[in-house]
């Protein structure tokens, strides 16, 4: 790859790396938010479901709105709303204004994230260099996901402010490089202009209304008929998106890419894996700091070890890819993490970090092998035209199986009583048992694609050995 194809991907990689990093800093500040503002538990919870609902319910029309109206436009655009209600967020003092800060924040990164990867998409290839650009920013989206909770940690203990406002000065360095570096393709190399109003807002309202709902699973026992009607609303609202897309003469999402057998295993992958990772992650977080009494920092750079994947990524991955392919080296990390979460289930209330050692550099190998070729498997093969809701659709499943996991661990752990240590170490023992399912089934996803290519592979070899007539 040329000079500037490195710099685009540097560009897009910080994109993605300020988006991890955003994400995991504030998750570690939370505490000291709610301390300085007298937060309630609802409203601080409010204060992550916001970023999530505008993050999970604006996706899909983001990763279209890239493919409609210019890449680098909408990466550009949501990257500066991203940086003003970042910075607003940390001028906050009251609860409201938090919550818009991290929701509007959340729907630019809806925009602003699958705009990202589709550049890189439709600016490398298909093959070997594509491969290696997307292995590297997966690499850099897990670093950051991962360095950001010591980032998170050092920062808080400063003043938790500064967890907005660096995001703030890191997003002017990377438009200021974006607006040098990245072209957008022309115009003729995009479909039409046509607004999809009705499907837009249908599809929006759906995914706002699902991933509510999904929220609202860590308290199932209160308020229940809220979820409940929170699913069937969205449930109807996606049932009148299909009908919509199917009539329209310029759909905002055309139904037949979901005929790709490939792309739909991808993000039940994407979905399940997501979900066994941050939920795993959410709960050794809590068993640390509430059961264990360990501070913001330690338990920061207890998780740091995970973040061996920013180094394996873009170092091992494409090696083991070349030889054995996506499906083979995303099942290989699946496997990983099984055994990960498996070592995790006999914990204790004095466990030494020892013992806890071996799942966190397991779970990250297991991370740097699965979700990089995740990515390639759900884009590779779309049309260019298209990259933008592939990744849209991908990032969705991300984005969804992350609350699905934190809501079911959240909602597992809190079902029983929580008087004595032991009480709660069972609650959490309980908890553990559900990203371990998470990856299982994952695994059994893509294991089912891995035997489709198989066989495949062996009917194209079949019909080669025929001599021709």
């Amino acid at each position: 790859m040329g000079g500037r194809a490195w710099g685009v991907l540097l560009v897009l990689c910080g994109a993605i790396f300020l988006e991890g990093i955003d994400v995991a800093m504030l998750n570690v500040a939370l505490p000291s938010i709610r301390a300085e503002l007298g937060l309630s538990t609802a409203t601080l919870s409010g204060v992550v479901s916001a970023y999530v609902l505008g993050y999970g319910g604006f996706m899909l029309l983001g990763g279209r709105a890239a493919d409609m109206y210019g890449r680098r436009r909408m990466f550009l655009t949501w990257l500066v709303v991203f940086l003003v209600f970042s910075g607003l967020g940390g001028f906050a003092t009251e609860g409201w204004m938090l919550l818009l800060a991290r929701f509007v924040s959340g729907v630019a990164a809806a925009f602003m994230t699958p705009a990202g990867l589709s550049i890189i998409t439709t600016s490398f290839e298909e093959g070997p260099n594509r491969t290696k650009a997307l292995l590297f920013y997966a690499g850099t989206a897990a670093g950051g996901f991962s360095l950001g909770l010591v980032i998170g940690g050092l920062l808080t203990r400063i003043d938790w402010r500064w967890v907005f406002f660096t995001p703030v000065m890191l997003s002017a360095v990377i438009l200021a490089a974006a607006l040098w570096l990245i072209k957008e393709p022309p115009a003729r190399e995009r479909p039409p202009r046509r607004a999809d109003f009705a499907g837009a807002v249908t599809v929006t309202a759906a995914m706002l209304l699902i991933a509510y709902a999904v929220v609202r699973l860590e308290h199932p026992g209160k308020d229940w008929g809220w979820t409940v009607a929170s699913f069937t609303g969205g449930v109807a609202a996606l049932a009148a998106f299909v009908a919509i897309e199917r009539r329209s003469p310029a759909p905002l999402v055309r139904l037949g890419i979901l005929r790709s057998g490939q792309l739909v295993r991808a993000n039940v992958s994407a979905l399940l894996y997501a979900g066994s990772f941050f939920g795993f992650q959410f709960l050794v977080t809590l068993y640390l700091q509430e059961l264990r009494g360990w501070s913001t920092l330690e338990t920061s750079l207890a998780l740091l070890a995970t973040g061996i994947d920013a180094i394996l990524a873009p170092t091992l991955t494409p090696r083991l890819v070349a030889r054995f392919g996506n499906i083979r080296v995303i099942f290989g990390g699946l496997l990983l993490a099984i055994v990960a979460y498996a070592l995790f289930l006999p914990l204790g209330l004095d466990w030494t970090y020892a013992a806890m050692f071996p799942s966190m550099i397991l779970l990250g190998l297991g991370f740097a092998l699965a979700y990089g070729p995740l990515t390639i498997v759900a884009t590779d093969g779309i049309a260019e035209d298209e990259q933008g809701l592939a990744g849209g659709l991908l990032y969705t499943s991300f984005q969804f199986g992350a609350a699905l996991g934190l809501s079911a661990v959240t909602a597992v752990s809190a079902a029983g009583t929580s008087d004595t240590p032991e009480a709660a170490l069972g609650g959490f023992r309980a908890a553990l048992v559900v990203p371990l399912v998470m990856a299982v089934l994952a695994a059994i996803a893509t294991a089912s694609g891995r035997q489709l290519a198989s066989t495949k592979d062996a009917k194209l070899a079949s019909e080669d050995a025929i001599p021709a007539s």
